[in-house]
């Protein structure tokens, strides 16, 4: 008898990436640029955007997009700091969102009041990695509990994106964790990836990260 292979996980994917070509067309149409935050679960991706929108909801027109694995807890804490609609995905056991997913998240939204549209996805430094959500650049989240070596151990991930953020600086006096063995491990894998050590809790290191958000707002609105 001859065993023949489907390959659905090539098929699967291929209608991502054709979705995902969809939702990319969509943002360049409106002038949105869309950052897709990624990391392990605990990193402080949600507090950093809770920051980041009470900090600039009101200068800049932002959106999120949040996945979950069971509930929208996220979602709720981060609709608190905004009046504009948070979209909750919650995925049912996956451990990623797709570009399906997003694509219908902006249904809800009026893309062309928005500048900058994050989707903050499932805690996960493996399954993300593959997806295209149709985002302008993967932002991944590492925080100083989790140990310096997690770019050697998941360099898809990191090899992916194009800005890490080292969130809970504040706790590196209690925590054995290097900052420059992190960040040169980080290089090992992407050289190009770009640096903001930040603490979400303190505000620590903020103000740089909310002047690189106006930067990219900026470049939208004259490009």
């Amino acid at each position: 008898m001859t065993v023949r292979t489907i390959e659905v996980r090539e098929r699967v994917m291929a209608k991502n990436d054709e979705l995902a070509g969809q939702v990319r067309a969509r943002l360049a149409a409106s002038g949105t640029v869309s950052f897709n935050l990624v990391s392990s679960p605990g990193s402080g991706k949600t507090l950093l955007l809770e920051r980041t929108l009470a900090a600039l909801g009101a200068e800049i027109p932002m959106a999120v997009v949040t996945g979950d694995v069971q509930t929208q807890n996220d979602a709720d804490r981060l609709a608190r700091h905004t009046d504009r609609l948070v979209q909750a995905v919650v995925t049912g056991g996956a451990c990623h969102l797709d570009a399906r997913q997003v694509l219908t998240a902006l249904e809800a939204l009026d893309l062309e009041q928005i500048r900058l549209l994050f989707i903050e996805n499932v805690g996960n430094l493996v399954c993300p990695a593959a997806w295209d959500l149709g985002e302008s650049a993967k932002i991944a989240v590492l925080s100083v509990t989790e140990g310096e070596d997690k770019p050697l151990k998941y360099p898809r991930m990191f090899r992916e994106a194009r800005w890490m953020v080292l969130n809970k600086i504040d706790l590196l006096p209690h925590v054995p964790f290097d900052v420059d063995q992190a960040i040169t491990f980080a290089r090992q894998i992407n050289p190009g990836l770009e640096f903001f050590l930040t603490s979400a809790h303190t505000g620590e290191g903020l103000d740089q990260w909310f002047a690189f958000l106006r930067r990219q707002a900026a470049v939208l609105q004259t490009a």
